[in-house]
């Protein structure tokens, strides 16, 4: 599968929309869209949201450092976690995740209002396209 495929992702009753990209992390990305639709409870880590899904995947061009609003696999975790501002490790102007991850995708419209979410919220994740 090549190029971006849509998502949205309902955390409560927010909602944000999201493209899942398949040319940086094609075989993550593969395997996430495949598990879709899939839904957790939310961890949060400083300015990040992750939960545990039903993929295993290695490293695969896995970084530390990502940008606000990335999408990305936590091979360690077996979660996705999204991003949008610094974690507790992050140094001035970078976030920066616990251990490599493999960003798969970007918030595209809903970003701004994700401070809000609490640990234990419920997150869904459906194919939109």
């Amino acid at each position: 599968m090549t190029g971006a495929r849509k998502v949205k992702i309902t955390i409560n009753n927010l909602t944000m929309e999201a493209e899942i990209r398949f040319d940086r992390n094609p075989e993550t990305a593969d395997a996430f869209w495949k598990s879709l639709p899939i839904q957790g409870n939310a961890n949060v880590w400083g300015e990040e949201i992750y939960f545990r899904i039903p993929v295993k995947v290695g490293e695969e061009k896995s970084t530390e450092f990502v940008e606000k609003g990335d999408i990305a696999y936590w091979p360690h975790g077996e979660s996705i976690c999204i991003f949008f501002g610094p974690t507790p490790i992050s140094g001035e102007n970078e976030i920066r995740a616990a251990s490599p991850v493999n960003v798969i995708g970007k918030i595209v419209k809903g970003l701004e209002n994700v401070r809000k979410i609490k640990p234990g919220a419920k997150v869904r994740i459906e194919t939109l396209t």
